[in-house]
């Protein structure tokens, strides 16, 4: 397309004159923000647990800063798809991640990720843990953590650790049991569900997210050994923390919200104390807790500081294991 010296002349004085005009202070931004929908993207298909806790912060945010968030459901390839797909989003606050632990454990274990976690997510606030607890078929003779423990390494190998994949939390937490006790079991993915041969006995040992075991366990299909959190769960106060036996254990799935690295800060912190609001909020405590999970309240700076505490410990237990995924 060609363009006379007129219109040239008015195209070019029309950018200087934009060139001229200063830029619009970050802080102008944030008390404007949000001024349209913002997108959360969830790396799991809806319904999942961690879909339905963002699903939760998403409605709240709706009520108080007055704009739509909507969940952008994008599973696939362990998360990756939807991190990556806010890394490389404008940094403006209109596209934020649903972070998991699965996101520091992949930083390990992928080993040719576009994209570095630490350096590309802007951290803004932890929603909450996921406790596990170590299940076993009733047919394992072991009733307590040190039995199992004996009874393992009597039998090394000759125990079936079911997981849903190689690199899944369930996995890993599984792995670090066995870094910390010397123990060796056999690990066995699924990619269909793996609770008909874990409640007929084919496996032996499960560690799963306590809302998905906990009616196993107390209709007796399944025994509780113990929750891999560091304190007692409510939902099953008689059973002990790991730590109790293996001094040091602790995992727990997480979950929290990032936005793409240069976010302005000023966004981060409406976003940060909003979401410290929903966490404070009793109605929004219980309905946490219904399903499952612990609430979690951090600013971002704390969460940054968390999440690179777990990038490095689930570096470990993938470099023990010898696990990688491409």
């Amino acid at each position: 397309m060609q363009l006379h010296r007129r219109e040239f002349l008015l195209l070019s004085a029309g950018a200087a004159g934009a060139a001229a005009l200063p830029s619009v202070p970050s802080a102008a931004l944030a008390e404007a923000y949000p001024d349209r929908p913002v997108r959360l993207i969830v790396g799991l298909p809806p319904g999942a647990a961690p879909d339905i806790v963002a699903r939760l912060v998403a409605q709240w945010l709706d009520l108080r800063l007055k704009q739509n968030f909507i969940v952008d459901n994008r599973p696939g390839a362990a998360t990756n798809i939807a991190t990556e797909a806010v890394v490389r989003a404008a940094p403006d606050g209109y596209t934020l991640l649903l972070v998991t632990a699965g996101n520091a454990i992949n930083t390990s274990l992928y080993r040719h990720l576009d994209f570095n976690l630490s350096a590309d997510i802007a951290p803004v606030a932890t929603l909450a843990r996921t406790p596990f607890a170590m299940v076993v078929n009733p047919s394992v003779p072991a009733k307590t953590v040190p039995e199992f423990i004996a009874y393992a390494k009597a039998n090394p190998g000759k125990l079936n650790m079911a997981s849903p994949g190689v690199g899944a939390t369930n996995q890993l937490f599984g792995e670090m049991f066995q870094m910390m006790t010397g123990t060796r079991l056999l690990h066995v993915p699924y990619r269909t569900s793996l609770f008909p041969d874990l409640l007929s006995g084919q496996m032996q040992v499960y560690f799963g997210a306590i809302p998905g075991v906990i009616a196993y366990v107390r209709a007796g299909r399944l025994r509780a050994l113990a929750v891999t959190t560091a304190n007692r769960v409510e939902a099953l106060p008689d059973t002990p923390t790991m730590s109790e036996f293996v001094p040091g254990y602790e995992a727990s799935g997480w979950l929290g919200i990032g936005a793409p690295k240069n976010t302005p800060t000023e966004i981060i912190d409406t976003l940060s104390r909003q979401i410290g609001a929903f966490e404070a909020d009793p109605a929004t405590k219980a309905h946490l807790v219904d399903l499952g999970v612990i609430p979690m309240s951090t600013t971002p700076a704390e969460f940054g500081t968390f999440i690179a505490k777990e990038t490095e410990k689930w570096a470990k237990v993938v470099k023990f294991a010898g696990l990688k995924a491409e």
